[in-house]
């Protein structure tokens, strides 16, 4: 693998724990909110973190296509 892509694949595998640790963090928060009586903004903070991790798996796939297609 170039260096260059190991620097992409590097960064964006840091954005990707990153983005786990977001999505950690506004859930606990989603639950807080969700128990005092907040259900539609809890189940809003839900559909966006259902989009973080959607997003989270295809950038995973494209980390696994970096690292395969150049021998990491």
């Amino acid at each position: 693998m170039s260096d260059e892509h190991a620097t992409i694949a590097d960064v964006l595998e840091l954005l990707v724990i990153n983005q786990h640790a977001l999505a950690a963090g506004l859930e606990e928060v989603a639950l807080w909110i969700k128990e005092r009586g907040s259900v539609e903004t809890h189940e809003n903070i839900v559909t966006a973190l259902e989009t973080l991790d959607l997003n989270a798996g295809a950038i995973t796939a494209g980390i696994a296509r970096l690292v395969s297609t150049n021998g990491r």
